[in-house]
């Protein structure tokens, strides 16, 4: 949750690239080591919906990597309620 989380308060709703963010949010804090399976799953328009499990093949070092997070990764999570009261 937490990176799906981040991704929705720094970028905003991004669609289907949405889940790219997040497994870079989950790179970027070092959190990807060599053999871990990820399970993307998405949700489109109408009745839609794919997945995907993705083996990591190397450990990835964040320090190393190009990645959208690197420049405030440090920074997050943030806190953000998860109910927000309207004016």
């Amino acid at each position: 949750m937490e990176p799906s989380r981040m991704t929705l308060y720094r970028f905003g709703n991004t669609s289907s690239s949405s889940l790219w963010y997040e497994l870079a949010y989950t790179e970027g804090k070092g959190r990807v080591k060599r053999g871990d399976r990820m399970w993307q799953i998405a949700f489109g328009s109408g009745f839609k919906c794919n997945s995907a499990v993705w083996k990591a093949l190397r450990s990835i070092t964040p320090t190393k990597e190009k990645n959208p997070w690197m420049d405030e990764i440090d920074q997050f999570p943030v806190d953000v309620p998860k109910v927000a009261t309207l004016n």
